[in-house]
């Protein structure tokens, strides 16, 4: 299991980015593609989707089920990875460079989790 010290993590499994003070990139984590399963479709947020901290952003469909991701922070859905429209088995292979969306004006950040804690937190899961 991987968990990248430079990312954020909450405790619904997705992974935050931040790229400067107000905007960042989110993603599933290691620990959440790795208990989905093989994905095999995401339905993305649209641009321009105002995102509620755990609240669902988007969802995901493996070949278990179908699972909301939530949306670790608040704020405004700037852009969307449509990569991954053609390809949700790279939230597999690559759960921290497969990001799902990025979002601007963010707030409610306060509750991430740094690597580390997110780490046991998953151990305790």
């Amino acid at each position: 299991m991987n968990f990248p010290a430079e990312l954020k993590y909450s405790k619904s499994h997705e992974w935050v980015k931040m790229l400067d003070d107000t905007t960042a990139l989110v993603g599933i984590s290691d620990f959440a593609q790795e208990e989905l399963g093989d994905l095999v479709f995401i339905n993305l947020p649209q641009v321009g989707d105002s995102v509620t901290k755990e609240e669902a952003m988007c969802d995901v469909e493996s070949v278990k089920a179908v699972s909301d991701v939530m949306s670790p922070v608040t704020g405004v859905v700037a852009e969307v990875n449509e990569e991954l429209l053609d390809a949700p088995e790279k939230l597999n292979d690559d759960p921290y460079g497969a990001w799902i969306a990025k979002i601007e004006n963010i707030t409610d950040t306060e509750e991430l989790l740094d690597a580390a804690d997110y780490e046991s937190f998953t151990k305790e899961a």
